[in-house]
């Protein structure tokens, strides 16, 4: 193997560890988002409104940390693209669900 075949290996290996925590940031920042979407949905129906979103947002959190953690495998870069990954999401749900604009929708 020369050096090109084996820096062309490391260099896709690289992408790839940095990859699979942007997608795992994207996937809980979804789940985060759509479980406070659902809490607050459901918040004038229910009869213990405090104890809902209370327990939601630490369900929702202890998710999200636990991911995150569980991705980082002790290195900070990939915890920094796991976080890129969940504040793109944020970032494209605030755009697209701002009051007044109702191109997007939950149902």
């Amino acid at each position: 193997m020369t050096w090109r075949q084996r820096d062309k290996m490391k260099f896709t290996s690289e992408i790839l560890s940095f990859a699979i925590p942007f997608f795992a940031g994207i996937f809980v920042s979804l789940l985060y988002h759509i479980g406070l979407w659902w809490t607050v949905k459901t918040l004038p129906s229910s009869q213990r409104p405090a104890l809902l979103s209370i327990g939601s947002f630490y369900i929702r959190m202890a998710i999200t940390l636990s991911v995150f953690y569980l991705v980082m495998n002790n290195r900070w870069e990939r915890l920094a693209v796991c976080l890129l990954g969940f504040l793109v999401v944020k970032y494209t749900m605030t755009h697209k669900l701002r009051p007044g604009k109702n191109t997007f929708r939950f149902k």
